[in-house]
């Protein structure tokens, strides 16, 4: 993300009325390497190959925001892996962690690991240490600490049918286990600051809190989720697109101030829960829409989810979760030209008595 771009996101994130309404879209392991036409595996563990994925997926979509940019990850199993699970790897298939316990009493046992040395985080750390002065090169900059939530990781480590049936049956031993995740994932977060001093934004990811009501919400999730919002960072952003009813009134105390949903609930559902305070990011439909679907079907989409909104003040247009895999490059671009066609100027779709932001629009290729 350069600095115009990281411009944008945070007049977007404070409520400012930008034309044209910015457009950005999670991008990372799912979707990125089979578009630049990798496998998986290579993208995991060839620097070369991430680098220069995501240095076309920047080239490719200048005038979208790709979030949170250059993110050294390795999928799901990135923070799993260091509590221990071991990592099961395909040449082109997403990695996926095994369970590390196997009983509620395992709980116990269980160590706070250290970020600078357990699991894949050191290869995440020095990835981005190594490609640093290329990414600056670029003109872009590490922007974003990044980790998954509390939630997200306990079923990981549990199985996550064993870890929502622990919420009913042994509440105490979940308490641990959250206490214990949660210290993890301060001091990664404090890490990643500490490596990249660049950073002023912080990216969880956490569905699983998508399966809870809110009771169990106040109870189980809002303290770890408090603990980890505490970062002192510009953007806030949380990514939860399972249903979003039960934790989206909460958030905006939590300090979040970016939320992206899935497709479950609409904008105008959204902003009542939220109260207004966050910044949406969606929520175009990922899989049907964005990948599966025609440019026209992503115009008209796109559309669709402008117009059912009076102002386009704390709105980026997305897609409803992650950029999904098999998103074709005409479609992204259909979204992104929809946008700026529809919200391009003052006089255009949503424009208020306010001098916007404007955007730049770098010439098409």
């Amino acid at each position: 993300m350069d600095d115009r771009q990281w411009e944008v996101l945070v007049a977007a994130v404070r409520g400012e009325l930008v034309h044209p309404v910015p457009t950005a879209f999670i991008v990372d392991s799912p979707w990125l390497p089979n578009w630049a036409g990798h496998t998986i595996l290579d993208y995991f563990t060839s620097d070369e190959t991430f680098f220069h994925g995501n240095l076309e997926a920047i080239r490719a979509f200048p005038r979208a925001i790709l979030l949170p940019g250059f993110w050294a990850e390795y999928g799901m199993c990135t923070e799993p892996s260091a509590f221990g699970a071991v990592t099961l790897w395909g040449q082109d298939e997403f990695p996926s962690p095994k369970k590390v316990l196997r009983s509620i009493d395992d709980i116990a046992s269980l160590e706070q690991p250290d970020p600078r040395t357990h699991g894949l985080l050191p290869f995440a750390i020095n990835r981005l240490r190594t490609l640093r002065p290329r990414i600056e090169a670029e003109g872009h900059a590490v922007r974003f600490a990044v980790t998954r939530g509390p939630f997200n990781i306990a079923a990981f480590l549990m199985g996550t049918g064993e870890f929502m049936l622990a919420l009913r049956t042994a509440p105490a031993a979940v308490r641990r286990l959250l206490d214990t995740i949660t210290g993890f994932l301060v001091d990664w977060i404090a890490w990643q600051r500490e490596c990249f001093p660049s950073i002023d934004g912080l990216l969880v990811l956490d569905d699983i809190v998508g399966f809870v009501g809110p009771n169990d919400f106040e109870a189980f999730a809002l303290p770890s989720l408090a603990r980890v919002f505490e970062a002192d960072v510009t953007v806030k952003a949380f990514h939860n697109d399972a249903p979003c009813k039960a934790c989206a009134p909460y958030l905006a105390g939590l300090g979040v101030n970016l939320l992206n949903f899935g497709i479950q609930h609409t904008l105008a559902e959204m902003r009542t829960w939220t109260g207004g305070a966050i910044t949406l990011l969606g929520n175009v439909p990922p899989r049907d829409v964005l990948a599966a679907g025609t440019p026209g079907d992503v115009a008209r989409a796109t559309a669709a989810l402008l117009s059912s909104v009076p102002d386009t003040r704390r709105l980026i247009v997305s897609c409803g979760g992650g950029m999904p895999p098999g998103a074709p490059t005409a479609n992204i671009q259909s979204l992104i030209d929809t946008v700026e066609a529809l919200t391009g100027g003052p006089g255009g779709h949503g424009a208020h008595d306010q001098t916007p932001l404007e955007l730049d629009s770098p010439a098409r290729a």
